[in-house]
């Protein structure tokens, strides 16, 4: 699923300044929206965890950049270090389809 899908089935989600207003209750649209947040990060670039927080900020209405960086790791979009001081997103995105 490419990124103007996922953007297409979050619409009722993402505001007119491109911002993720909520984090959806359905499953399918939870993983959408990580992997619309997914997005905003650079492959190959490492993030502190105080970066990866002010990203997910700049791009959701909402605070909550924990729940969101959990997702990122859980859906495997991200890994980070033991420490969970450094974050990395994967250089493979993992496929949306079968994780619903």
């Amino acid at each position: 699923m490419d990124l103007e899908e996922v953007k297409g089935n979050l619409k009722n989600f993402i505001n007119s300044d491109g911002k993720l207003t909520a984090i959806p209750a359905k499953h399918k649209l939870q993983v959408m929206a990580i992997s619309f947040l997914a997005e905003k990060f650079e492959k190959g670039k490492e993030y502190t965890e105080k970066e990866v927080g002010e990203i997910i900020n700049a791009n959701t209405v909402f605070e909550d950049a924990a729940t969101i960086r959990r997702g990122l790791i859980a859906y495997k979009f991200m890994t980070r270090d033991d420490y969970c001081k450094n974050y990395r997103l994967l250089e493979k995105e993992p496929d949306i389809d079968k994780m619903y």
